[in-house]
């Protein structure tokens, strides 16, 4: 199981969320911008994961469907305003069902001792945004996802 540092202060439009991962940062990153490696790990495993466009460059833009045991749908999409491999993303989200309330992300990838230190920062418009997105169960889908990104890099 994962030792995910969920931060949600209160008052404030941010999530900060904290792993550390026991493998080097360039496979960490690999998994963050890999089309093929992001579906074993991105979001609950119950739901099926299809990477519809994944373009991880500064300027480039991505979207991502994901679809229930009962064939719903759910789609996201983004922009990457920075890319500086392996150590920082900065995207936009919004999930599709939502349309105009788009966060901030900035996922930043620290190496040390062989291991990496991943900071994901969501900024989100209001407050009310935030605590939306905390309402739909995000620290338990978190937790999942990063449980599900151990066993890949052990895997890897």
């Amino acid at each position: 199981m994962s030792k995910v540092d969920f931060l949600v202060e209160q008052g404030k439009q941010v999530i900060v969320v904290t792993q550390i991962f026991d493998a080097p940062r360039d496979l960490v990153w690999k998994l963050y911008t890999d089309s093929k490696l992001m579906p074993r790990w991105w979001g609950p495993g119950i739901l099926k994961t299809n990477i519809e466009k994944m373009d991880v460059r500064t300027g480039g833009s991505w979207r991502i469907i994901q679809i229930d045991p009962e064939g719903n749908e759910f789609a996201f999409h983004g922009v990457y305003h920075s890319v500086k491999a392996p150590e920082r993303i900065i995207r936009t989200m919004e999930w599709e069902g939502m349309p105009d309330h788009v966060l901030l992300e900035a996922v930043v990838l620290e190496e040390f001792e062989g291991k990496t230190k991943v900071t994901d920062t969501s900024v989100f418009q209001s407050v009310e945004d935030r605590d939306g997105m905390v309402e739909t169960g995000m620290e338990g889908g978190v937790i999942e996802s990063y449980d599900r990104f151990v066993e890949l890099l052990k895997e890897l």
